[in-house]
């Protein structure tokens, strides 16, 4: 049996050769017909080679279901993440969960640690929290497909804390309400569409992080802990992290915008936004909308990764009350790069008009006058193996408006600063544990100074 089928490749191989036509379907039984007919093979081999090139051919019938399927009709798994194809068009979920247990140890209150604006902790006793970090939790849904010869996209991104939300001006961002039959909030920060082209660019049209301070925040290595608390007693959706310890919150925002394709890892990014009125100002009209941009650059020479960052950001403020328009604006850049087990990243902002915080809080003096800001942050995370360590130092600064504004505001926050030290150990791909050390400072113009710490000890999942 072992030399016929032998013969039988070695026929099949001299066939093909010798023949200019295609292989079909049949061409190996009729080649052991011909061999039976001549005697080469004898009813015995020829009985069981037929069963087994039988056996490995497809049935006429799967034949023609699989000729009358269209890819229309077919469901598969996508490439990447928890979804589905469907025909032409892709079904992604990605999310994700955090907790933590976090103590705080307030200052003092008394009259020189009041501090207008600042963010470190001042109570009569320390508190604990069981809470969500910087990051609430978040669920993503991203439907896409290729109509028309343009890729379009639509885009849903809904963040639930834990915590119980006391309804207010700021919707799920206000402060926590930690009582019984509470509820928790859900900030809808995403919902986008999407469409362009690989060498046109792509254009993107609703609710989305914005341009300006994202790299600062999406580069933190407090956005899967806590960094400062911020109303540990009452907890809400999120912590401070290092919000208005380094950078200005960019928010999730109305926006029209433009991103290049990739050139050579440089890309650029430009958008008109929907105008944000001040929250320390007089009421506004605002005539004009914001606008930002943002370039990146992605590159690695040998064993080093580098991203680099600049983005920009300028918007008017039409007050209701006469000389009381002003127009903010600023800019940040950051570079992030990667040497073996190292990462290392420095981020720098500058701003008139911007406030410190968050966009436009404490911007100016409430008659036209800008406050400018400034501030940094540096921080250091080495990985090996499961393990992480890290740990960072960065500092938000505002200035006065003017002698007046000096003499109205004389506790107004001068600097925000805080040191963060970090342990971070990879359960597995989904789940990573995280213990956090943070000391947060506020000093004020006339000299008052609060300061606290506190710890943090939790859990992120990502799928």
């Amino acid at each position: 049996m072992k030399s016929a089928r032998l013969l039988l490749s070695s026929a099949i191989a001299a066939t093909m050769a010798l023949s200019a036509a295609p292989a079909f379907a049949g061409t190996s039984e009729g080649l052991l017909k011909r061999l039976h007919e001549k005697g080469i093979l004898t009813d015995e081999e020829y009985n069981e080679l037929m069963r087994e090139e039988q056996a490995q051919a497809p049935a006429p019938a799967m034949q023609q279901a699989q000729g009358a399927l269209d890819d229309k009709h077919l469901v598969k798994m996508t490439d990447s993440g928890v979804g589905l194809q469907i025909g032409d068009v892709a079904l992604k979920f990605s999310g994700s969960v955090n907790g933590f247990y976090v103590h705080d140890n307030p200052d003092t209150p008394g009259a020189n640690t009041a501090v207008v604006g600042g963010v470190a902790s001042v109570g009569t006793k320390n508190s604990s929290a069981v809470r969500n970090g910087l990051l609430p939790g978040f669920l993503k849904v991203d439907v896409t497909t290729t109509q028309g010869g343009w890729d379009v996209g639509a885009h849903f991104g809904m963040y639930p804390g834990i915590n119980s939300t006391a309804w207010g001006a700021l919707g799920a961002n206000n402060g926590g309400q930690p009582t019984a039959l509470a509820t928790a909030g859900i900030d809808f920060r995403q919902t986008y569409l999407t469409f362009g082209k690989t060498k046109l660019g792509e254009f993107k049209i609703g609710r989305d992080i914005g341009l300006f301070g994202s790299e600062g925040i999406l580069n933190d290595i407090t956005l899967l802990s806590s960094g400062t608390p911020g109303g540990n007693v009452a907890p809400g959706n999120t912590t401070l992290g290092r919000i208005g310890v380094g950078y200005i919150y960019t928010d999730f925002q109305p926006q029209i915008t433009y991103t290049s394709p990739n050139f050579g890892g440089a890309q650029l990014s430009v958008g008109v936004f929907q105008p944000l009125s001040s929250l320390t100002g007089p009421a506004e009209n605002n005539s004009s909308p914001g606008f930002q941009a943002k370039v990146t650059y992605d590159g690695k020479l040998g064993g080093v990764s580098t991203r680099l960052w600049l983005s920009g950001i300028t918007q008017k403020h039409d007050g209701v009350a006469p000389g009381t328009s002003y127009t903010g604006s600023g800019f940040d850049a950051g570079a992030k790069i990667g040497v073996g087990p190292l990462t290392l990243t420095g981020y720098y902002y500058d701003g008139s008009g911007l406030g410190t915080t968050v966009l436009n809080l404490f911007d100016s003096d409430g008659a036209g006058g800008k406050r400018d800001s400034h501030g940094f942050y540096g921080q250091a995370m080495a990985t090996f193996g499961k393990f992480s360590v890290g740990g960072s130092y960065g500092e938000s600064r505002l200035d006065y408006a003017n002698a007046a504004d000096a003499l109205a505001n004389p506790a107004l926050v001068d600097k925000n600063s805080s040191w963060v030290g970090q342990l971070r150990y990879g359960l597995n791909n989904w789940v990573t544990l995280i213990g956090e050390y943070v000391s947060s400072s506020a000093k004020a113009h006339n000299g008052n100074k609060a300061e606290s710490d506190a710890i943090a000890a939790g859990a992120i999942l990502f799928f």
